[in-house]
């Protein structure tokens, strides 16, 4: 394998912190460069670490020009609930920061670029169950308006520039080294946190809303899966759909239960609730499945279990800092 340099931008979220352990595994931590805006927290701060802002675009070229980086993994957005909020500074930093990213990866030759999308990209008028890689586009949300329009840029760099660019529509993440970022399908990470320390949580979603969703460990594996084949099985250059379990509250809440008999759930839907009803219910990636060979490891029942019996620890770990 040739020897790698990575740049992981927005590194300190939920998604970046675990890819860039998963790339440190992969690559060795010498090779990989995180950024972000803040400082790191936990174990990102044992790795090689760099305070960058994409949006500052003289300070962004330098660095990416004086570092030599062979691969990008660009993960820095404003997400769909805090950026119905924010609605212009979602869309100058999902839009501004991917457009800016792909410039410097062609200027600078840079071979492999990652850039995340998500089932935010779909719409209301979008078919709900086993969503079709190629179908009705009609987001919503500033974020989902953003991934739609950067999945066409993606595609866009590739076939004019000869860009490498790769990407993943992904469902709801759920992982627990990490609190929750303002995200829609947050609710599946901060009920575990919860489920632990009150043994209570009030929902903001309705009992019955399904959403695709994927377990931490499954995006991480199926990011670098991606990021490996070789490039003549990647045919999608917009993004690729991806999926591992579909559910709703009350199922999530039921499997939690298996493990805390007395934890209890309640629901109170919000603005959130229009965001979730505009998106997929399941999702058909059959098309990553037969490019590059996709294909999840964890259903909810496994999940759950390995998110209970390790967020425990984590927690004491922490509370003893």
């Amino acid at each position: 394998m040739k020897k790698q340099k990575i740049l992981v931008i927005g590194a300190g979220g939920q998604l970046g912190s675990e890819l860039t352990q998963g790339l440190w595994k992969l690559h060795g931590k010498e090779n990989v460069i995180a950024t972000d805006i803040k400082d790191p927290e936990g174990v990102l701060a044992t790795g090689n670490f760099e305070i960058l802002d994409v949006m500052k675009e003289n300070e962004f070229l330098e660095f990416v020009k004086k570092n030599g980086f062979t691969q990008l993994y660009h993960l820095a957005a404003v997400l769909s609930a805090t950026g119905e909020k924010n609605p212009k500074f979602a869309w100058q930093l999902n839009m501004d920061g991917l457009i800016r990213v792909l410039d410097a990866a062609v200027n600078y030759k840079i071979e492999k670029v990652y850039w995340p999308s998500s089932i935010a990209a779909f719409g209301p008028t979008t078919p709900k169950i086993k969503t079709p890689q190629d179908t009705i586009m009609d987001p919503t949300t500033i974020y989902g308006i953003s991934k739609q329009a950067g999945e066409l840029w993606c595609n866009w760099y590739h076939k004019n520039r000869g860009l490498d660019v790769r990407s993943l529509r992904y469902p709801g993440l759920i992982g627990y080294k990490t609190k929750p970022g303002g995200g829609t399908t947050d609710y599946a990470v901060d009920i575990f946190f919860k489920a632990l320390t009150d043994k209570k949580f009030e929902c903001f979603l309705s009992a019955d809303t399904y959403l695709p969703m994927m377990y931490m460990d499954d995006a991480v594996k199926a990011t670098l899966d991606l990021m490996e084949a070789p490039a003549e099985k990647i045919n999608e250059r917009g993004s690729y759909n991806i999926s591992a379990m579909s559910f709703c509250p009350a199922e999530i809440a039921a499997e939690i239960k298996k493990h805390i008999p007395e934890f209890e759930i309640t629901y109170k839907p919000d603005f959130r609730q229009a965001i979730a009803d505009s998106w997929p219910r399941s999702i058909n990636d059959s098309t990553a499945r037969i490019d590059w060979g996709w294909e999840p490891q964890f259903d909810l029942a496994a999940m759950t279990e390995d998110i209970l019996k390790n967020l425990p620890v984590l927690m004491h770990e922490q509370a003893m800092i």
